[in-house]
């Protein structure tokens, strides 16, 4: 089973995903945000459940401690937003980038090089 740091591992430059080549610093700045969205979803995890054992509690002092507990969910809850926000954003990027590439009218395979058409003639 893979863990968070491996969502693309052994994915280098050049990486071909629906048809498009991906540049591997592309890769790299998603797999960074996944691996915090993860970290930041495991922590809010946590949380929730220090928050339900204290309501549960009924104790004053920790139903006063939820108050931060909740006010630190919701802070982490932001930073995922932002997370994502970023990630669509460079995506979008990275697409936009790719198809000036395409369109400029130099096709290229996967390796970066241009792309040579080559007909293969059936055995007579």
């Amino acid at each position: 089973m893979e863990g968070p740091g491996d969502t693309f591992s052994g994915l280098g430059s050049g990486v071909v995903a629906g048809g498009v080549a991906i540049d591997g610093k592309v890769l790299q700045t998603f797999q960074k945000s996944f691996v915090q969205v993860q970290n930041i979803l495991d922590q809010n995890r946590l949380l929730i459940n220090e928050i339900n054992q204290n309501h549960e509690s009924k104790i004053p002092d920790n139903l006063s401690r939820n108050v931060g507990l909740i006010r630190e969910l919701n802070n982490n809850i932001k930073r995922v937003v932002d997370l994502y926000a970023h990630l669509s954003t460079s995506f979008g990027k990275s697409m936009d980038a790719s198809s000036e590439g395409e369109s400029s009218g130099a096709l290229k395979s996967s390796d970066g090089k241009p792309a040579t058409h080559k007909r293969t003639r059936p055995a007579a």
